[in-house]
């Protein structure tokens, strides 16, 4: 049994203990009151800022809209002239658009680039699993079929090349060359997605 000086000095660590936490305690509550305090006025400047923003972005687009508008209005070219398929060859140049196809669980199947608004770069990811062959029933059908010759009915300069896979008939890239609009490019996304999917 422990005697009454045991007592004591385990009564007092139990009291500085006390102390000591209760020291914290309070210590930790005034730190969540200035958090809070802080938080507060973080808030009011975000608010203040998004205010801001929200009203320049409203007079920006209100203002390019108005500015466009009397473009077209004291312009003699037709609307239509504004919404060309065809890009000038000047401006294409330099230009490149990427397009990427995925499996339904997010794996790439496929990487398409645009160059210079006349070239389709079509690269198969590992083309071993996709076994794409010129001759397949699948890629006549769908491919060449409903994207490659209505292409080549309206554009006879088109050119379609293929590189295989090491030394098989699996197509690894297919390369077209002269194509005209960017209506064409996405023909081609959408019949590869068809076939890919």
């Amino acid at each position: 049994m422990p005697d009454d000086n045991e007592k004591k000095i385990s009564l007092e660590k139990l009291s500085e203990i006390l102390s000591t936490i209760q020291n914290i305690y309070y210590k930790k509550n005034e730190q969540i009151e200035e958090l809070q305090q802080e938080i507060a006025d973080l808030k009011d400047v975000l608010n203040y800022l998004n205010s801001i923003i929200s009203i320049q972005s409203f007079h920006s687009a209100d203002e390019l809209y108005q500015e466009a508008k009397n473009k077209l209005e004291n312009s003699d070219l037709p609307i239509e002239e504004y919404f060309q398929e065809e890009i000038p060859d000047d401006n294409a140049k330099g230009t490149k658009i990427k397009s990427k196809i995925f499996s339904e669980d997010d794996n790439l199947l496929c990487i398409l680039n645009f160059i210079d608004s006349n070239i389709i770069d079509i690269k198969f990811i590992e083309p071993e699993v996709r076994n794409i062959q010129e001759t397949s029933e699948d890629f006549i059908g769908i491919f060449v079929r409903e994207a490659l010759l209505p292409i080549k009915d309206k554009n006879p300069e088109l050119e379609v090349n293929y590189r295989h896979y090491k030394d098989s008939n699996i197509i690894e890239n297919i390369e077209i060359l002269n194509i005209k609009s960017i209506k064409d490019f996405d023909l081609i996304v959408t019949k590869l997605r068809e076939l890919l999917l």
